[in-house]
């Protein structure tokens, strides 16, 4: 019994039909009216499309090819069955795009081998830009069937360029033979912007030429980004040839270059210092650890001699003959060697040199792995590392790159109502009551995201059980005062509201927690109130900052630092420091501390949709906020190194557990209305009537309550969090960047995995970033911080709100949807 062929209507009216046996390829038709019926191949078929479907159905079929696979009547397989393999439509570029996968089955992995690495490359992937499909696409359509690789057909740029961007081709060919149809060149530069295609092979198909016509110059299709050019030709055997010529040499090279990635991530990691230099000793690359050792930045070495950095004297004179000696004759050499650093200390080194062997049989390199000898000298040195200019470097370079910004907001208005700070106080409360009345109803979504997990494979998301608990690698002070001089001057400013994080972690290499905190931990007399050593401190923030994930945009070590200052610049505040008690600090320093630890940049919601185990685990409720605590609180036991409540008595460990957790469960913003309104009813409003005609910053009932310091803690915590808006216009614009592209990712992720969109409006190709922002501010900042200020007296902030607010809503006037106008980007 035959099957009935498969109809795929796209939504944009396309519909394309497969037969099981009769034929070898979809069928594209136009599409059919709305109520209309019309027979395919026997089929009946009738639809209920939209209006804009086409009432007239056209047909066309490609042909087979001209004879089977000689491999496949080897094996036996009957001609019927590879005739029935055909192209399906592809999902992500609708219509524009079919996809092949019957070959896929067939395809194995093939073992690659560069140096004493193994490696495994799947079934190359195939990308074919034709407007029209004819003998020449059919041709290269079927080599890639008989190859055995993965095939995508794409008729127009821009499904060309998504589906590149969803696959990450190995080779793509274009059509460069009709310009009337599209711009083969234009298409060409659009992949080649993009990252993924440095390692993709690009071939324009070109027409014949007759004999009496002259061979043009390959140079301006190579300028373009092409890579070959396949002269046209419609045989199967031909682009098979081509194709597999392109696999075993150019896509084969770059799959070996693409794995020396992982040779050179480990060489980053490596706690060893790692030099690499040419024949003739000219730097080609230095690691991270190399960089601390030294005292340089790579930048200063790379492309410079040897001989041209200064010398230490303490070496032997003759030394750099005999290991120059040794390594020109191909051997390796290992010894102690003096080196000097920038900074002009002499350290010793226990170096070994290995000669590489290269082209021609010569060497092409020479590696130097150095390690510190164990001396007194070497050990008051370690940690002194003073790289003024890698800083600086890094810092202009933070700066290029940096999102600008500007935000909102008038005048604070005080929750007691009697106070008129400014004019536009009848503006704002109405906006502030009517926002309040629409909030109810929404599904919130913060720009506090909590994700603790590890992606697998599919829809599910584990809590990874090995975290990073590695810290000894990681280079930071001594002590507190012990920091290179950039970061001191820095940390100086850190008690201001305007401090700016962003070249804290410039400088700092994306590690600003650490130095931050001691400096802010030293200040609030955390060590003495928690009886432990500033070297067990310093140990628990090297875990906390190693388990925050660098590669998130917003909700990294960045964040946390960020958090952690405002939380200490609202407990600097009179009224906030007279009501609560010296644990009440310390819980808030440490909570705004680990608050996101292990946050892989996806929501709750994200979560519990995905199925994780984690979502599991906690019954969709606070599904992250749980996680960070019981992370933060398995990592601080889990060493006695690190564990900064090894000292403390039981029933304070007890209290001060419970006061953490409960702040980190008070970022959860499922409950934000609940916590504003307790704050306001439990300690705005009585406040306000008490000291009516008071001059006192002090009310003593508030302190009297343990429950009201409650609510002042998670009041102050979620502030903190949240307090992007109120910083000043650069930091708002730069933080703004960053979390539009964390829920950007997200969307992007929800998408491809088939998974409920969270948030519809980030979406990166419609997203108005000021309407997000103005939205966020209007429905969860305002209230909040009114409330907040009214409480804490924070003037500047409320200044740098309306600044902020005015930004975004010039923005949006001027129907601009970026972080900026264009011309401010120039």
């Amino acid at each position: 019994m035959g099957c009935a062929p498969s109809i795929h209507v796209s939504q944009s009216g396309v519909i394309y039909c497969r037969d099981s046996d009769e034929s070898t390829s979809p069928h594209q038709t136009a599409a059919l009216s709305q109520g209309a019926a019309a027979t395919l191949h026997g089929l009946f078929v009738k639809t209920d499309a939209a209006d804009s479907i086409p009432s007239v159905l056209a047909y066309r079929s490609r042909q087979p090819p001209p004879c089977p696979d000689p491999r496949r009547q080897e094996r036996g397989e009957p001609a019927a069955a590879g005739r029935a393999r055909a192209r399906r439509c592809c999902s992500s570029a609708e219509a524009e795009t079919q996809t092949s996968h019957a070959s896929v089955k067939q395809a194995s992995t093939t073992e690659v081998q560069i140096g004493p690495m193994r490696l495994a490359q799947d079934p190359v992937q195939v990308l074919l830009i034709f407007a029209k499909e004819d003998n020449q696409s059919d041709g290269f359509w079927w080599a890639c069937d008989r190859a055995g690789y993965r095939c995508n057909f794409a008729r127009t740029p821009e499904s060309a360029l998504e589906c590149f961007l969803d696959k990450h081709h190995e080779i793509i060919v274009i059509d460069h033979r009709h310009a009337r149809y599209f711009d083969a060149e234009a298409i060409c530069r659009s992949i080649r912007a993009t990252k993924p295609s440095e390692h993709t092979v690009i071939l324009a198909v070109v027409p014949c030429i007759s004999a009496d016509q002259e061979e043009t110059s390959v140079l301006p299709l190579l300028h373009v980004g092409f890579d070959r050019i396949f002269m046209e030709n419609s045989s199967i055997i031909a682009c098979y040839n081509e194709l597999i010529q392109i696999e075993h040499g150019e896509v084969r090279s770059q799959f070996k270059l693409r794995a020396c990635n992982s040779v050179f991530t480990a060489l980053d990691h490596c706690h060893e210092a790692i030099e690499i230099t040419s024949e003739d000793h000219v730097i080609q690359y230095v690691n991270p650890a190399f960089e601390r050792m030294m005292g340089y930045h790579k930048g200063e070495l790379m492309g410079k001699e040897l001989t041209e950095l200064p010398k230490s004297d303490k070496n032997r004179a003759d030394l750099l003959d005999t290991i120059n000696m040794c390594i020109k004759k191909g051997k390796e050499w290992q010894g102690v060697y003096y080196a000097r650093r920038k900074s002009g200390d002499s350290i010793q080194q226990h170096v070994r040199i290995t000669p590489v062997i290269g082209q021609g049989g010569k060497i092409r390199h020479f590696v130097s792995i150095k390690k510190l000898c164990c001396t007194n000298e070497n050990n008051k040195q370690l940690y002194k590392i003073h790289r003024d200019e890698k800083f600086a470097g890094d810092n202009s370079q933070a700066e290029s790159h940096s999102f600008r910004c500007k935000n909102r907001r008038k005048e604070s208005i005080d929750v007691k109502s009697i106070t008129s700070r400014s004019s536009d106080a009848p503006s704002l409360q109405n906006r502030r009551y009517s926002s309040m009345a629409r909030i109810h109803s929404m599904t919130i979504e913060a720009p506090i995201t909590k994700d603790g997990l590890r992606r697998l494979s599919g829809n599910e998301y584990v809590f990874s059980k090995n975290v990073n608990q590695s810290y000894s690698h990681l280079s930071v002070p001594i002590t507190v005062n012990d920091v290179p001089p950039c970061i001191a001057q820095l940390l100086d400013n850190e008690e201001s509201w305007d401090f700016n994080i962003f070249e804290l972690e410039a400088v700092t290499n994306k590690r600003p927690l650490v130095y931050l905190g001691l400096k802010v931990f030293a200040r609030f007399g955390v060590c003495e109130f928690l009886n432990c050593s500033e070297a067990t401190l310093r140990a628990w923030f090297q875990v906390i900052e190693a388990n925050y994930h660098s590669t998130n945009s917003y909700h990294n070590s960045t964040h946390a630092a960020d958090v952690l200052h405002a939380t200490a610049f609202f407990l600097g505040k009179e009224r906030v420091k007279g009501n609560l008690d010296r644990l009440d600090e310390v819980a808030a320093l440490i909570a705004a501390t680990v608050h996101d630890v292990d946050h892989p940049g996806r929501t709750n919601s994200f979560l519990c949709n995905a199925g994780s185990e984690l979502a599991v685990l906690y019954n969709d409720t606070a599904v992250l906020e749980s996680h960070h605590t019981a992370l933060a609180f398995q990592l601080t036991a889990k060493d006695n190194k690190c564990n900064i409540f090894k000292n403390i008595d039981r029933n304070h460990y007890r209290t001060l557990r419970q006061a953490i957790i409960d702040m980190v469960l008070a970022t959860e913003m499922t409950k934000h209305f609940e916590h504003v309104n307790k704050f306001v009813n439990s300690i705005n409003k009585p406040m306000a009537s008490e000291s009516e005609g008071s001059d006192c910053e002090c009310a003593p009932n508030v302190k009297n309550f343990p429950e009201n310091q409650t609510l002042i803690k998670r009041m102050m915590i979620k502030c903190a969090d949240v307090a992007n808006p109120c910083r000043p216009l650069d930091l708002c614009i730069e933080w703004a960047g960053r979390i539009s592209e964390e829920y950007f990712a997200q969307t992007d992720e929800e998408k491809r995995q088939g998974l409920p969109v969270v948030m519809p409006v980030f979406d990166r190709k419609t997203c108005s970033i000021p309407k997000s922002q103005i939205s966020f501010i209007d429905y969860f900042i305002t209230d909040m911080f009114d409330a907040w200020d009214a409480f804490a007296h924070l003037p500047v902030l409320m200044e740098h709100l309306a600044v902020n607010y005015k930004h975004w809503k010039t923005l949006d006037e001027l129907k601009c949807k970026s972080l900026r106008l264009p011309a401010e980007n120039n």
